[in-house]
């Protein structure tokens, strides 16, 4: 998809969002840009990546590797919650759960959304978060990742076939070329946010970039919470 060029009349500027329901940041940031596509003047792509691919890739490592960064993020995470009016709440087995079991199935099946059922990408986005980041919930199991399409509305047969998908080469390709393009913009972890503008695409990383980001696009930050931001 070309980019589109910020401020021409009644055009919309594209903004990619890279993410992996994996990280909790990516679900603050997914969120305030769905709040936000209806009063700015964008095109929000929605991308699914597989941090573990980023993070390889760019020679990262998680916070909760880093011992200072894991405290950190520990109390970080319930601030940001509050702040961004997300239910996030983080999992009691943190290492077994986000760096153990990880993402993949789960992205795999995202991509595979994205690829047949685009209508469901966001919903069934959401509703993953929703299992491992508000309510503990596995999202790597066969059985989780459909009650997770299920719960987000999609039809229980087209679930299931997208699951078997989820495994074929296509889908695989699908996942690696979307995060290879992220690396290619610069991406280190998630989220990364990418606004064509002007034909040169800046990339932002993080849910705290937001506000940036709205200077970047011209366009007014009315905080995380827009509706309440006005009253």
């Amino acid at each position: 998809m070309a980019a589109v060029r910020a401020g021409a009349q009644g055009s919309k500027t594209l903004v990619d969002l890279f993410y992996d329901v994996v990280s909790p940041y990516s679900w603050l940031g997914f969120e305030v840009l769905c709040r936000y596509r209806t009063i700015w003047n964008i095109e929000l792509r929605l991308r699914p990546s597989f941090l573990g691919g980023i993070m390889k890739e760019s020679g990262n490592q998680p916070p909760a590797m880093l011992p200072k960064r894991a405290m950190y993020m520990s109390n970080d995470l319930p601030r940001m919650a509050k702040f961004y009016q997300v239910p996030l709440h983080s999992p009691k087995d943190f290492f077994e759960t986000v760096i153990k079991k990880g993402s993949l199935p789960a992205m795999r099946f995202v991509s595979a959304v994205d690829m047949a059922q685009p209508q469901f990408l966001e919903s069934v986005s959401r509703e993953l978060w929703m299992r491992i980041w508000s309510r503990d919930e596995d999202i790597v199991q066969p059985e989780s990742i459909l009650t997770a399409a299920e719960q987000a509305g999609m039809p229980s047969e087209q679930a299931k076939m997208l699951l078997e998908m989820s495994t074929s080469p296509e889908v695989k390709n699908r996942l690696k070329t979307t995060t290879d393009e992220a690396l290619k913009y610069g991406a280190f972890g998630l989220p990364s946010f990418v606004a064509h503008v002007n034909d040169r695409p800046q990339l932002l990383f993080g849910s705290d970039r937001l506000e940036l980001l709205a200077n970047v696009l011209g366009e007014k930050w009315l905080g995380p919470v827009p509706v309440s931001s006005k009253l």
